[in-house]
């Protein structure tokens, strides 16, 4: 399984962004996804997730802000970005675990594929 996230890019606090992930697995059965970020000298932090069922769950920190969402024709996930904060400048990865739904969705220990990461820089 491959996922490659893109639409990384720098911008002004309060703007918007809308990052992508490209899963290489047919998705037929739609697994659950995460986004997750790190910044620099911090832990990895899950951000969002979207389950086999549409369920999604958020951090505190960006509910109302940001917004998953799913396109399994393309084999895509979406994280739509708003109203951003310099704060929300990170590493941002997307992740799987190939199950439909994940219990503990923000520990990134849960997942087992991950994609290589797309950097957001708000200032």
């Amino acid at each position: 399984v491959q996922l490659v996230e893109s639409g990384g890019c720098s911008v002004q606090a309060g703007g918007s962004l809308r990052l992508s992930c490209a899963a290489s697995v047919y998705i037929s059965s739609p697994y659950c996804m995460g986004w997750f970020r790190q910044a620099p000298g911090k832990e990895r932090e899950g951000v969002t997730s979207i389950d086999s069922d549409g369920h999604t769950s958020y951090a505190d920190s960006v509910k109302d802000r940001f917004t998953i969402s799913r396109d399994n024709a393309k084999n895509t996930v979406y994280l739509e970005m708003n109203s951003l904060k310099s704060e929300d400048t990170a590493l941002y990865y997307c992740a799987t675990d190939l199950t439909p739904v994940v219990v503990g969705w923000s520990t990134p220990l849960e997942y087992n594929y991950w994609g290589q990461g797309t950097q957001v820089t708000v200032s």
